[in-house]
């Protein structure tokens, strides 16, 4: 339990503090479309790293939804910068996101079994409502691009059923 709320916690913090304090900043398109781009190829590894330690049925097929979900959201991003040509830019955020995210994959990896799924899921509760809520506040409303507002509108919604999907889970676990 313990790690679970300072996994969350430290998720909370990562998302919680550093976007609004970076979004103050005024964020370009490419530096909304580089964090939108991070937050879901970190929860990509997340997923991986699910997939390699769960044996929990239901966990596992959590996982695969993350990774596949994530993956083609992205890849959607890419097509969309490709088009437009325009390359997303690295920012404050977008590292800050990395470095808590290898953090989480690290204090995850030492847990096994149960512990490791409960862990995952609630992290992913966690991850999914900050994510949601920068893209409700910050990532759509600071885009100018149409296309780029369309595509994090349109993830937003896949995003809230993904976290949706975590808490239902997490009451199972």
């Amino acid at each position: 339990m313990l790690i679970r709320t300072t996994l969350a916690a430290l998720l909370m913090g990562a998302l919680g503090l550093v976007l609004p304090v970076h979004a103050a900043e005024k964020l370009t398109d490419p530096q909304i479309a580089h964090i939108a781009y991070t937050a879901g190829d970190l929860d990509v590894q997340a997923a991986r790293q699910a997939l390699d330690k769960t044996r929990n049925p239901d966990v596992r097929e959590f996982a695969q939804t993350m990774e596949r979900d994530h993956l083609a959201v992205n890849q959607q991003a890419l097509a969309l910068l490709k088009e437009l040509g325009v390359t997303a830019q690295d920012n404050p955020t977008s590292q800050a996101l990395a470095k808590e995210a290898a953090d989480q994959r690290a204090a995850l990896g030492k847990l096994d079994g149960a512990a490791f799924d409960k862990a995952y899921v609630q992290n992913e509760v966690a991850y999914h409502k900050q994510v949601n809520a920068a893209l409700e506040s910050t990532l759509i409303p600071g885009a100018h691009n149409p296309k780029l507002k369309s595509l994090l509108e349109t993830g937003l919604k896949l995003f809230q059923g993904h976290q949706q999907h975590a808490e239902h889970l997490a009451g199972e676990l």
